[in-house]
């Protein structure tokens, strides 16, 4: 059988279960049958440089594009047909010729609180090692408790998980949604609360990105989720007025029920000393990703003209 759609995907443990959700989704849509799968709509590996760098944040070295430009130049050299990556990886602006064709549905946007020793956030003791790499999750953490140890924290879950284990953090900040993905539910002990800990934009979603051609292929439309698509548009939309980057501390998160889309979006001081937050809501209707779109811009740029100056990093 000849190749139908090739996917392109990190080669991390996490991104090849995200994308193997998709190939088999892909693959329903497409009418292949599971034997058929490997060669139809085959997993082709790229190592992208956000992978191959591990002792630097990301900010240091270029940004969260890293994890995306070399699967986004084999998307532009037609050696793969889609990209599965995960949302908040993904920049505000897609080059030029491919676009993000569908948003499946959303898993858990929040937080996870993982410990050896500890229950909850709060139960933390005064002065403890909380690991991340994420400035939002460290400025958050910071305006709670300003008394902790933010200590650096990269690499792929397990890694991560090896890492807490082996005594370095009393603590660790990650996604709920790719401890989902991946099985390793047990191992959270909270999950913080979008109040406190307001995710970064599009967490727990997945984007599948195509060149703009293929954006309108039927196997792309059956994966599509309008709600999560609609939320999504929303909190990219603040981003892209916060300038949304691993530089900014900045999260946005978005939710749609009865008929309204409520958009919650915030910047904060790297140290936790300020927090700039707005909110609004929309009826749902007509265009919505626009409007949805419009609504995230509109708070984005409220919440970038409060902060002001300030929002420098120190």
């Amino acid at each position: 059988m000849a190749h139908l759609v090739r996917i392109g995907t990190r080669r991390s443990r996490l991104a090849m279960t995200q994308s193997g959700m998709m190939q088999r989704a892909i693959g329903r849509a497409l009418g292949v049958a599971d034997a058929d799968l490997a060669e139809a709509v085959p997993l082709v590996e790229i190592v992208t440089t956000g992978d191959r760098i591990q002792d630097r944040r990301l900010m240091e070295i270029g940004g969260k594009a890293l994890f995306t430009k070399e699967i986004e130049e084999a998307l532009i050299a037609g050696r793969v047909d889609v990209a599965v990556h995960s949302m908040k990886d993904v920049p505000a602006e897609p080059p030029p010729g491919l676009c993000i064709a569908a948003v499946p549905e959303r898993e858990d946007p929040r937080d996870a609180f993982v410990s050896e020793a500890f229950a909850s956030f709060s139960d933390l003791p005064v002065g403890a090692r909380l690991g991340t790499a994420s400035l939002r999750r460290q400025a958050q953490a910071l305006a709670l408790r300003p008394d902790l140890k933010i200590e650096m924290l990269r690499g792929n879950v397990d890694t991560r998980l090896r890492k807490l284990a082996e005594g370095e953090f009393d603590a660790i900040l990650l996604a709920a949604a790719g401890l989902n993905r991946l099985g390793f539910e047990a191992v959270i002990r909270e999950r913080l609360s979008l109040d406190d800990f307001l995710p970064a934009p599009g967490q727990g979603a997945l984007a599948l990105q195509t060149r703009d051609e293929d954006a309108g292929a039927d196997w792309v439309a059956a994966l599509n989720h309008p709600l999560t698509a609609m939320a999504v548009s929303a909190e990219r939309g603040a981003m892209t007025a916060l300038e949304g980057s691993c530089r900014t501390a900045i999260g946005a998160h978005a939710l749609v029920a009865d008929g309204r889309l409520r958009l919650t979006t915030e910047m904060l001081a790297s140290d936790g000393s300020a927090r700039w937050r707005r909110a609004g809501e929309i009826a749902v209707g007509g265009d919505a990703d626009a409007a949805a779109r419009a609504l995230g811009c509109r708070l984005g740029a409220e919440v970038h003209e409060a902060a002001g100056d300030q929002r420098v990093l120190p």
